[in-house]
């Protein structure tokens, strides 16, 4: 028999560990204006506890500022923090970060609601450690979703892993010879990652400067602007 369900009803509270679909997820988070935090992966809602300034506000903030340097950079590359994302029906994350390409330059993801809708090119997020859901249930997400590079700063682990979709699974993206790690997806967003996880931010932005000079970043620049609708 069908549910009936009151129309005036209270709405339920979002409770971490409920199992919903993506629109029950998003008409209880609606309704919630306090709750700044919330994701829904392979169905079950995830509400991350208050983040310290050590261990999240300050790694998130270096981040950022790396990707917010390249996009400045890059016209037609948008970044986004804690971005709603609409992957799929049972997984609605709120990444730490995203780069895309516009979805009018030919980027995999468009703008729906005042969401990105669909996988972004690159995501990125700051983590405690491997025990974490971002390298479990998302990850498994964000692969089968296509999104093709995911950088998860272990903050407890001091450690940085940046994944690359090949052929349907991630693997890590190698460093190259001199220990910079290069954007398959994002030509010229290169990072030191050691300098990252050491807190150098000025080092971090002179490796990014480096990929912003190298000549497949000058072509990518001239690629994007030739996607640009006239």
């Amino acid at each position: 028999m069908p549910t009936l369900t009151d129309p005036n009803a209270t709405v339920p509270e979002l409770v971490a560990g409920d199992r919903l679909t993506r629109a029950e997820f998003e008409r209880r988070y609606r309704a919630m204006p306090k709750v700044k935090k919330a994701e829904l992966i392979e169905g079950v809602v995830y509400m991350p506890s208050p983040v310290s300034h050590e261990r999240h506000g300050v790694p998130h903030a270096h981040l950022i500022g790396w990707l917010v340097h390249y996009a400045a950079r890059t016209p037609g590359v948008e970044v986004g923090d804690n971005t709603t994302v609409l992957l799929d029906l049972d997984n609605e994350p709120q990444p730490d970060a995203l780069l895309r390409v516009e979805p009018r330059r030919g980027g995999s993801t468009r703008t729906v609601g005042g969401y990105v809708d669909g996988p972004p090119e690159l995501v990125a997020e700051v983590t405690a450690s491997t025990a974490s859901y971002d390298l479990h249930d998302k990850l498994r997400a964000y692969r089968r979703n296509g999104v093709r590079e995911y950088v998860v700063w272990r903050v407890l682990d001091r450690a940085l892993d940046w994944f690359v979709l090949r052929d349907g699974a991630y693997v890590p993206l190698a460093a190259g010879h001199d220990g910079l790690l290069r954007s398959e997806a994002f030509p010229g967003l290169w990072l030191d990652a050691r300098a990252l996880l050491g807190g150098r931010l000025a080092d971090v932005l002179d490796a990014l400067a480096r990929g912003l000079a190298d000549a497949e970043h000058v072509a990518w620049v001239a690629e994007l602007a030739r996607r640009a609708p006239s």
